[in-house]
Order: C-alpha cells, then sequence, then structure tokens
C-alpha cells in the first residue's frame, strides 16, 4: 500500500486535509481501585505487544446516546456484560451474536484492505459524560468523513476506553479512542486508536481539561482536530464486528490502527480515575478472518 502524504510521520502529518490510503499491488478485565501500579501493569502488557510487533486497536461505542428509558446496564456486577443479552428483547446480540465485538487480534493474516480515506476537518465540539465514557461530538454540521472501499461514511462521535477493548496475545493498551462514522444504509466503520504512556497528547489534553466529572455536558475551548490523534504508521486490522456496548449490533466495519500514539500517564490516570473500567470482555472470533494491512 502507498504511504501516507505527510508533513511529519506516516498520518500524523496531513492535519487539515484528507488522508487517503490506496493499495499497491477469554481474557476478561475486572475493576480494581485505580493506582499508578494497575496503570503500569496495564502499560506493561500493551508495550509486550508492541514488542512483538503487533499492537492494540479498538471497538465502536453507541451511535448516539442511549434513550434514557434504555435498560440500565454497566461494566461490572448486576447488568454487567454477562447480562447485557437478559435485559431487554433488543439486546439479544449481546448474547446470541456471532460477529461480536472485541477481538483479540493476534490470528490477524497479512491482506490487503478496502482502500481507506479519511476526510477530518476540525470542529467545535462538546464532551459529555454520559456514565458510561467520555464521548465528543460536533456542536452543528461538519464535513468529516471516512471512505471505505468507495462507500462514504458521516463522522457522529468519538468516544475512550480503559483499558482498551481490543487485545492482542491478551495484551491490553491503557486507553482506546474509538471514532464513529455512520453509513446511508445505518451500518457503521469505526476507527480505533490505542495510547501508550509517553509524552503528553495535547489532542486528549483538549478533551480531558473541560469534561465533567459527573454525567454532564461541556464545550471544547477551541476547535478539535481528529487528525492530531493518528499515529505515525498507517498499518491497520480490519475485520467485521459489532458495537461493543448494547445493543451489540453488528453493524461495523472495524479499522483498528496497529500503532499506539503517546498520552501522558497523569492523562491516562486522569480517564481513569473517571472510568476505571470500561472495557467490554473480549468476544468469540468464531473463525472471522482478520486483515493486518501495512498499506
Amino acid at each position: 500500500m502507498q504511504a501516507l502524504s505527510s508533513g511529519q510521520s506516516g498520518l500524523g502529518a496531513n492535519r487539515t486535509g484528507s488522508l487517503k490510503f490506496a493499495k499497491q499491488g477469554k481474557r476478561s478485565m475486572t475493576g480494581r481501585p485505580v493506582s499508578r501500579r494497575n496503570l503500569l501493569q496495564n502499560m506493561t502488557l500493551g508495550t509486550l505487544a508492541a514488542g512483538s510487533g503487533v499492537t492494540g486497536l479498538i471497538s465502536p461505542w453507541r451511535l448516539v446516546a442511549q434513550a434514557e428509558e434504555a435498560p440500565h446496564w454497566t461494566y461490572e456486577g448486576h447488568g454487567g456484560p454477562a447480562d447485557w443479552g437478559k435485559l431487554a428483547p433488543e439486546f439479544g446480540a449481546c448474547a446470541t451474536g456471532q460477529r461480536q465485538s472485541p477481538i483479540d487480534l493476534a490470528s490477524a493474516g497479512l491482506a490487503p484492505g478496502p482502500d481507506l480515506a479519511l476526510a477530518w476537518q476540525p470542529f467545535e465540539g462538546t464532551v459529555e459524560n454520559n456514565g458510561h465514557t467520555l464521548q465528543v461530538a460536533a456542536v452543528g454540521p461538519t464535513d468529516s468523513q471516512l471512505t471505505l472501499g468507495g462507500k462514504k461514511y458521516s463522522f457522529l462521535q468519538f468516544h475512550f476506553h480503559h483499558p482498551s477493548e481490543h487485545a492482542v496475545a491478551g495484551g491490553r493498551w491503557p486507553l482506546e479512542v474509538h471514532m464513529v462514522h455512520k453509513g446511508e444504509a445505518g451500518d457503521l466503520a469505526v476507527t480505533g486508536i490505542v495510547f501508550r504512556p509517553g509524552r503528553e497528547n495535547d489532542a486528549l489534553a483538549a478533551v480531558l481539561a473541560p469534561a465533567p466529572r459527573s454525567k454532564g455536558k461541556a464545550t471544547i475551548a477551541k476547535p478539535l482536530d481528529m487528525n492530531r490523534f493518528l499515529p505515525a504508521s498507517a498499518a491497520t486490522y480490519r475485520y467485521a464486528g459489532s458495537l461493543t456496548t448494547p445493543p451489540c449490533s453488528e453493524i461495523v466495519s472495524w479499522i483498528a490502527f496497529r500503532e499506539p500514539v503517546e498520552a501522558a500517564i497523569g492523562q491516562i490516570g486522569s480517564f481513569a480515575r473517571l472510568f476505571p473500567m470500561n472495557a467490554r470482555p473480549l468476544q468469540p472470533s468464531f473463525r472471522r478472518g482478520v486483515a493486518l494491512d501495512l498499506f
């Protein structure tokens, strides 16, 4: 695959235009009190995965905020992942689906995926603490979109999971962001980007600074550019999956960036204090193919 046009390294280079990619030729997590030791343990898992040449990935959130009258669900205890499929008829796929997410990506084989183009434009946004995650959306209409195999998907929102939902050989990264896009037919294309401990991430800082500590919504001070979350490498995992929260609809084309981006341990800890564990356990792959597209 062709490398991305860049002004910096790889994907992170084109901050204002579209990014195009064209072809050339069950280990569940349990909640623990947030501490530096726990964070470092999660980070070590991600580092081990990275050392093997394969890193983390992704997973989608809700399409739009769940209706207030929707059944209450959680990540632990009563109403947790083991109960999701029994909470409401519309959540049935959470228990019986054959293409559920997240999964372990270690079985990925080298294969080209459909052409991918990201056209993410800066936008005025809000950050909402909805009780399950921090979710960012544009204040008004935005032209940001994703094109996959010639099909266009409009940007809806992005949100975070601690630890990462997808894993590689059982290892998870300490944080993951999912950018959710919707097609005209109602299906989704979701990009996932994982974080490792390192330098402070200015795009993440812009989200965390105004984020409500309890349920609520706040305005992000400056226009937000999602391109600033992109890693240097264009390599991605691709597979067919689902939402990782109820109703677990199997309508998602997953595009998980292989390489992590950096975030300061204090930034990761800030999110973890709000959401000590908001990742769904790994789901059976049921022999689904996972492609590793190196572009």
